[in-house]
């Protein structure tokens, strides 16, 4: 996918073609229906703009699908379970986050632990990103 770029204002309405969110869709509904207790939790405050901010949750870029996006800001927050640990899923969440940025968004990474026991640091990191955006 070409780089979408901040100055592109199609992103706020197409960040991926039909024939890709029609093959995750289904997918994206599931997660949202069947959250981790992690991304429940900041879903609750990131959902309706309590950060200054509108996010969407499992929303499509390209060929993924991401678990917060701030589509104003440009800004993704991915929430990893232990899975993410093991070394095939380090590198395809490596291969991942490059293929996002080249589209211009910037990502944030957090575990589900840093979600669960650690949300008000979790929350100041993405403020930072959100107020480090140019006026």
């Amino acid at each position: 996918m070409a780089n979408l770029g901040p100055t592109d204002s199609s992103i706020h309405t197409f960040t991926t073609d039909r024939q890709r969110w029609k093959g995750l869709k289904g997918f994206a509904r599931e997660n949202r229906r069947q959250p981790t207790p992690a991304e429940e939790q900041l879903w609750q405050v990131l959902r309706g703009g309590q950060l200054g901010y509108r996010f969407r949750r499992q929303h499509a870029i390209a060929n993924y699908l991401v678990d917060f996006v701030c589509l104003p800001a440009w800004l993704v927050v991915e929430v990893d379970g232990a899975v993410h640990q093991a070394p095939e899923a380090v590198a395809y969440d490596s291969g991942r986050t490059q293929a996002l940025q080249e589209c211009g968004f910037s990502v944030v990474r957090f575990t589900n632990e840093q979600v669960l026991h650690r949300l008000p640091q979790v929350l100041a990191k993405i403020d930072q990103h959100l107020t480090q955006l140019p006026s």
